[in-house]
């Protein structure tokens, strides 16, 4: 698959926001317009996105839109659209659901609701209801994550799942950071092991005693280490 694959469905009424222009001018992006039952956008065919504003998310919460949303934001089973402007959408069920929520604390700066509202909000949406949330500070900057998690599922299903960071560059620094997997060790322990020891191989090879009586190598990481390695 090639970024050109990436399609996102945007919901007839959503549309008028301006997503769509922003969408269309990325030529790696398909775009259509179709009546979505639920969410705002469907992403690469997976993710099933509500969109919310930080005014938005006030409103919605106040008058009691906000969890009924959320809560069919879950129905994964069912078809998440309809036929809409650009004709029938296919029978298709999302395996994710996700939604962005946009704007800064200027936003929000003159209304009603208390910060501690808003936290228990997204308490109920992400710990009870377990919808993932992410955080925007505008339409391009969500745009954007749309793009990324569509990318980065993608990955996840090629098996070829990054690490974090920046990859190392060198001998030196990709054993430092193969040192990094073991319990308890850090840059500054890898290193200094590496130092004493000369190499890796040495280091995996040594019993859990002589292993402790190295400076800064306690008894239960010594042990840890042989668990691991063994």
């Amino acid at each position: 698959m090639n970024d050109k694959d990436i399609e996102i469905i945007v919901d007839d009424r959503e549309a008028r926001y301006g997503a769509v222009k922003l969408l269309e001018a990325n030529q790696a992006v398909i775009v259509s317009i179709h009546h979505l039952q639920r969410g705002d956008y469907c992403d690469d065919g997976k993710i099933l996105i509500e969109r919310k504003t930080l005014p938005d998310l006030i409103k919605s919460n106040i008058d009691g839109r906000l969890f009924s949303q959320a809560l069919r934001l879950q129905e994964m089973e069912q078809q998440p659209w309809s036929r809409g402007k650009s004709g029938a959408c296919p029978r298709l069920r999302m395996s994710h659901t996700m939604m962005t929520i946009e704007g800064t604390s200027n936003d929000i700066r003159n209304t009603d609701m208390s910060r501690e509202a808003i936290q228990g909000a997204l308490i109920i949406l992400t710990l009870y209801l377990g919808i993932p949330i992410m955080r925007s500070r505008n339409l391009h900057e969500t745009v954007q994550l749309m793009l990324y998690a569509a990318r980065q599922g993608r990955t996840i299903v090629s098996d070829a799942l990054p690490r974090r960071g920046r990859r190392p560059k060198g001998r030196r620094a990709c054993q430092i950071r193969f040192m990094q997997g073991l319990p308890n060790i850090g840059p500054h322990r890898a290193a200094m092991l590496l130092d004493y020891f000369g190499s890796i191989e040495q280091i995996v090879t040594t019993d859990a005693l002589q292993l402790s009586q190295f400076e800064g190598i306690e008894k239960k990481t010594a042990h840890a280490i042989r668990w691991v390695v063994d």
